[in-house]
């Protein structure tokens, strides 16, 4: 039987693979368990420390999720705190997965590593060059994670690895700085841009991930629900009105507003509404041979009921 230690395991999607695995197969980690049923094997695991080379030598799992990730920070949080969880976390479980004989490795990362640039394709397939942006920590973290991984294809070829680029994941109680977007009183949109988003439902993601986890080809592959929906649409289906702003204005107000602490988000923000990544699943369906269930439409519209909206 494959065993299999979970990274980040407390979390939305870490519970959610827990639940869809044999529970004797599994060593779920994570600073506590908070949320975890008693029955799993549970180890404490600090990502920023010795904490991965200690409990992967004692588990010696056949595979690795590495799902431990800042994807909205808490407040408070400083960017050397993330950067330390997000890249020092990733090279010390990927230095222990080497050290100590696993044989794949899982990495959860983000469409967001494709960066918000003007000249993104659309959509984006996996053979585009990940550039996340500097100014935007999660996009450049994910850069950043994503050329220690290739490099780490070059150097370990032992290892497989399975890198997961996911879209904006949404489902029952999610509740992230792109949700409280959907939450105001009128949608904000830059003049001149769709700002496209698309969505992965999570009981697809915990699918997708089992099947990374056990029997699934290694390879990057985008995980995102089919098709995308503009800043209309999404109005439309929340029957809330558009507010358009010039980028200039914006970028003004929030010059203003961010050193005040009256915006926890700084002029590069408008990237993040005028060039989202949109992802192509093409090679998530042929390849890694998995169709999503719901289309990113499906996944929004559900959302839409589960938050009362």
């Amino acid at each position: 039987m494959t065993r299999i230690l979970i990274t980040g395991g407390a979390g939305m999607v870490g519970r959610a693979l827990a639940a869809a695995l044999p529970a004797d197969s599994i060593v779920v980690t994570d600073l506590t368990r908070a949320g975890l049923p008693d029955h799993l094997e549970f180890r404490r695991m600090d990502v920023t420390g010795t904490d991965p080379d200690t409990v992967i030598k004692e588990v010696r799992p056949d595979v690795v999720v590495h799902l431990a990730s800042i994807v909205t920070p808490p407040q408070g949080m400083s960017r050397e705190q993330a950067f330390a969880v997000d890249v020092t976390g990733t090279r010390n479980v990927l230095k222990a997965c080497v050290a100590h004989g696993v044989k794949r490795l899982v990495v959860t990362s983000s469409g967001a590593a494709y960066g918000y640039y003007p000249d993104n394709p659309l959509p984006l397939s996996e053979d585009d060059p990940c550039r996340g942006n500097p100014e935007f920590a999660y996009a450049d973290h994910k850069r950043q994670v994503e050329e220690m991984l290739a490099a780490a294809r070059q150097q370990h070829p032992q290892l497989e690895q399975v890198v997961l680029r996911v879209g904006t994941v949404l489902g029952a109680g999610t509740d992230t700085q792109i949700t409280a977007l959907f939450r105001r009183k009128r949608l904000l949109a830059i003049k001149g841009s769709d700002s496209p988003f698309v969505f992965i439902w999570t009981k697809d993601l915990a699918r997708i991930v089992k099947r990374a986890a056990t029997d699934g080809p290694a390879g990057v592959y985008n995980v995102a629900g089919d098709g995308w929906l503009s800043v209309d649409e999404l109005a439309r289906a929340l029957n809330k009105s558009v507010l358009r702003l010039p980028a200039w204005a914006v970028k003004a107000a929030l010059a203003v507003a961010h050193p005040l602490g009256l915006s926890q988000y700084g002029p590069e923000q408008v990237r993040f509404l005028q060039y989202r990544p949109v992802l192509d699943n093409a090679r998530l369906k042929s390849v890694f041979g998995y169709t999503p269930e719901l289309t990113s439409a499906e996944v929004f519209a559900l959302w839409t009921r589960e938050a009362g909206l």
